[in-house]
C-alpha cells in the first residue's frame, strides 16, 4: 500500500508525492509515519485530525485537511491524503 499526498491551491495540484504505507502490526502508527514523511517532503507542519477527517478516512481511505487543521498559516488551500492499494497481479 501507498499513501498519496497532494497540496492543492486554487483547485490545482501544486505538489504531490506517494510514500509507502508499511503496515506491519499497527496501522495507525504506519499512517502517522507516512503522513509525517509527506509533510517533510512538502515542508509543511503536520495537520491535526478532526472528527470529520477521521470519519472521511475510515469511510473512504481519503481525507482533506484545510486551514482548520493547522496551527500555522498555510500558503495552500488543501492537503489531501489518499490510500492507494497495490494492484493484485
Amino acid at each position: 500500500m501507498r499513501l498519496w499526498g497532494k497540496i492543492m491551491k486554487n483547485n490545482k495540484i501544486v505538489k504531490n508525492e506517494t510514500v509507502p504505507l508499511e503496515v506491519e502490526d499497527n496501522y495507525q502508527l504506519a499512517l502517522k509515519n507516512a503522513i509525517a514523511e509527506l509533510c517533510d517532503k512538502f515542508d509543511i507542519s503536520k495537520p491535526y485530525w478532526l472528527n470529520k477527517n477521521l470519519n472521511e478516512y475510515n469511510r473512504s481511505g481519503k481525507t482533506v485537511f484545510n486551514e482548520n487543521n493547522f496551527i500555522e498559516d498555510i500558503d495552500f488551500d488543501k492537503f489531501v491524503i489518499e490510500e492507494l492499494r497495490d494492484k493484485k497481479k
